[in-house]
């Protein structure tokens, strides 16, 4: 302030106006960057269109419609509970949008409409204004709204059908596999199958390949880290390597990976920034803690997955994460048990 009292003084008004512009006085850490929510969610969305392109290229336009009208159904939802709650209008940030792609690729094609767009308000209104907003919710919206409406409609949510036509299928890849040895080889589909998802399945679930490039992109775009996404894939590998068989070692880690919405929990919902840990070590835990809930739910419960209630149950234990992995600043208190 004294240099600027001394450039006033001597006339230099003009560099006394754009440092006063330009001079920001505020506690340390000193963080700068170009990054805003509408840019990240821009990304995410630009990372979602392959799996979103692939899910109507097996499945047809009801796919198009379900996405259409969950991404629909949370841009109403946002725009309305923010005039109620007379809050700022988050609908530009598109945080909502990425909601309803998220939703709508958790979903079968052949859900009801009605109920898809139920599940967009549920995910805006319930999960996410009700508890603040963006950045206030404690849980995934997309994977909430989901969960209920598993409980609600279990019948309607999990009624699957086969790429390129309307017959309902009998059932998808890990309930296949669930079945063990009353399934036939034959009746498995190959690895090739669930990597490029021509299975039955969610809509943007099945494709391993278009999850894997958008999950890349969000890497390279430094979006989201490394961290939980292998730890979390890692660790299903090993424990349905280990546990997932007649006997240990033996289990079919492949077809466990590949098949289901692993890909789609690991890079796009246990990664959320609102409802994942801050720190390194934290998100270690992140990944492991879903991985080792995703394998047991699917290897000892009647459940063929595993991903929405594990990656759930993690975004509860995630202030309990940050409390013993946020390091101590120098010179503070010690942490209080």
């Amino acid at each position: 302030m004294e240099a600027l009292k001394i450039l006033k003084k001597a006339g230099n008004t003009d560099l006394d106006i754009n440092l006063e512009k330009n001079l920001v006085v505020s506690p340390s850490p000193h963080i700068t960057g170009t990054s805003s929510t509408s840019k990240i969610m821009r990304d995410v969305i630009i990372a979602l269109s392959p799996a979103a392109a692939a899910g109507i290229y097996y499945f047809g336009y009801r796919a198009a419609l379900v996405i259409a009208v969950t991404v629909a159904a949370c841009i109403l939802s946002e725009y309305i509970s923010c005039k109620v709650l007379k809050k700022a209008n988050t609908v530009s940030d598109l945080s909502a949008v990425v909601t309803g792609i998220l939703l709508a690729l958790n979903l079968t094609p052949s859900i009801p409409l009605w109920i898809a767009a139920v599940g967009g308000v549920v995910a805006i209104v319930i999960v996410k204004q009700v508890f603040g907003g963006i950045g206030q919710n404690f849980m995934n919206p997309a994977l909430a709204a989901r969960v209920i409406m598993i409980v609600s409609w279990p019948e309607a949510m999990t009624r699957w059908i086969d790429p390129g036509t309307d017959a309902v299928s009998a059932a998808t890849p890990l309930a296949i596999i669930k079945k063990g040895a009353e399934i036939t080889e034959a009746a498995r589909p190959v690895y090739f199958d669930l990597f490029i998802g021509n299975i039955a399945g969610c809509i943007g679930e099945t494709s391993v390949a278009a999850l894997l490039a958008g999950g890349i992109y969000l890497l390279i775009r430094k979006v989201i880290s490394y961290e939980i996404p292998l730890t979390y894939i890692g660790t299903v590998a090993l424990m349905t390597w280990v546990l997932g068989g007649g006997t240990l070692f033996s289990g079919d880690f492949i077809y466990h990976i590949l098949g289901g919405g692993l890909f789609i929990g690991a890079f796009f919902m246990a990664t959320d920034y609102t409802t994942s840990p801050i720190t390194y070590k934290g998100r270690l835990i992140m990944g492991v803690g879903c991985g080792l809930l995703t394998s047991l739910i699917r290897l000892y419960t009647g459940y063929p997955e595993g991903v929405s209630f594990s990656i759930l149950i993690m975004n509860i234990t995630v202030p309990l994460i940050d409390r013993y992995t946020i390091p101590v600043p120098f010179g503070g208190s010690k942490r209080s048990a």
